[in-house]
C-alpha cells in the first residue's frame, strides 16, 4: 500500500467563485477591454501623424508652387527684355544653345568611339539633329 498522498494544492478550490462577472452596463460601454483601449489610442496617434504629414505635404506644395511662380515671372521678364529689340542677347542665347548641343553630341560620339560603336548611322543621326535645330532656329529666330 502506498503511504504517500498526492498533492491537492493544484486542484481548483470549489469554494471560490470560478465565474468572472462583468458590470451590468458592459454591453453599452464604448471601450470594453484594455486591449481595445490601447488599439484605439494607437489609431488616434496614427491619425494625428497622418494629418500632420498631410499638412506638411500641403505646405511643401505651396512652397513649390510659389517658387515655380517666381521662376516663371523671372523667365517672363527675361524674355520680355529680349523682345525689346536687344538682338545681341538673342544671338548669344542661340550661340550658347548650338555650342551646348554640339558639345553634348560630341561627348556622346566620343563615348561611342571609345567603345568601338561609332558608325556612319550615329554620325548621320548627330548631323541630322544639328540640321533640324539649325532649321528651327532659322525659322523661329528670323
Amino acid at each position: 500500500m502506498n503511504s504517500t498522498s498526492a498533492s491537492t494544492s493544484s486542484l481548483v478550490d470549489v469554494d471560490t467563485p470560478s465565474v468572472r462577472t462583468v458590470p451590468s452596463d458592459y454591453s453599452e460601454q464604448e471601450v470594453k477591454t484594455d486591449t481595445q483601449a490601447d488599439r484605439i489610442e494607437r489609431e488616434q496617434k496614427a491619425e494625428e501623424l497622418a494629418a500632420k504629414a498631410r499638412a506638411e505635404a500641403d505646405l511643401a506644395k505651396k512652397r513649390v508652387k510659389r517658387s515655380a511662380r517666381k521662376a516663371d515671372n523671372w523667365l517672363t521678364k527675361q524674355f520680355e527684355s529680349l523682345s525689346d529689340g536687344t538682338g545681341g542677347a538673342l544671338v548669344a542665347i542661340n550661340l550658347v544653345a548650338v555650342v551646348g548641343l554640339s558639345g553634348f553630341l560630341g561627348y556622346k560620339a566620343w563615348g561611342l568611339y571609345d567603345r568601338g560603336r561609332l558608325g556612319w548611322k550615329n554620325v548621320g543621326l548627330g548631323v541630322g539633329i544639328l540640321a533640324v535645330v539649325g532649321a528651327a532656329e532659322s525659322i523661329f529666330g528670323g
